[in-house]
């Protein structure tokens, strides 16, 4: 067989290998931009470099190290920015990414206290819904009377005062402690999320897996299926 009629090595064509681009396909950048002439700003400081050709603007940022971003496009001219486009993808998606913390859907969760509930377990609790406001959920709180205790309303308006002064460095109360038959209701709205600190979460001292999974439990999310706690110290409040 002649060697001279090997098969010849496909240089091009779409089945080529692409060089990587440092570029997001869907940014216009440096020749990427399509417009002539392009209102042209300087990076962070907002300082106006004003109209310039194009071409000018591009081998003004090259010259700086940095790259022409067009960031509005409808613009006329459209505006570009003189930028490390490494840095203004990273707050690009620091920004996304804090715009979509604040737009996530919160629930209203639930947790309910018995009148008379012993330190330990209260603690846990509260820390628990320290939890439910720090993920940014609304918290329902019920307050339980049982038996005679009805007779000492006063007990159940002190633990509501108590609740809502370990809570108000997370949460505000939506609305004064009501009394609704039986049950003392509050509800709990998050602090914004640079102001909340967590007292009880931090400090609490002598929790075991089993009394974290065991309160954990009887937590709830009112937009599902929820059954009552049980008694957790049955005949010791009466």
């Amino acid at each position: 067989m002649n060697a001279g009629f090997g098969v010849k090595k496909r240089t091009g064509g779409n089945n080529a290998r692409r060089r990587p681009s440092r570029f997001s396909d869907r940014d216009r950048i440096n020749e990427r931009i399509r417009a002539p002439r392009v209102r042209v700003v300087l990076g962070e400081t907002n300082h106006q470099l004003g109209v310039m050709q194009t071409h000018e603007a591009i081998k003004l940022a090259k010259s700086k190290g940095l790259d022409l971003v067009e960031v509005a496009a409808q613009a006329d001219p459209p505006v570009c920015r003189i930028v490390d486009y490494g840095k203004y993808k990273y707050h690009q998606e620091k920004q996304k990414k804090e715009n979509s913390k604040q737009h996530k859907v919160s629930k209203l969760k639930e947790l309910k206290f018995r009148i008379g509930i012993d330190p330990h377990d209260y603690g846990i609790k509260i820390a628990h819904a320290e939890d439910f406001l720090a993920e940014g959920h609304k918290l329902r709180i019920q307050l339980q009377f049982r038996g005679r205790q009805m007779a000492h309303q006063e007990l159940g308006h002190e633990l509501a005062k108590k609740i809502a002064l370990d809570l108000d460095t997370m949460g505000h109360l939506d609305f004064p402690a009501r009394l609704a038959g039986r049950n003392i209701n509050l509800q709990v709205s998050p602090l914004p999320e640079k102001q909340r600190t967590r007292k009880i979460r931090t400090h609490l001292k002598g929790v075991t897996e089993e009394d974290d999974a065991h309160h954990s439990s009887n937590r709830t999310d009112i937009h599902e299926d929820r059954h009552d706690e049980p008694d957790e110290d049955e005949g010791g409040e009466d």
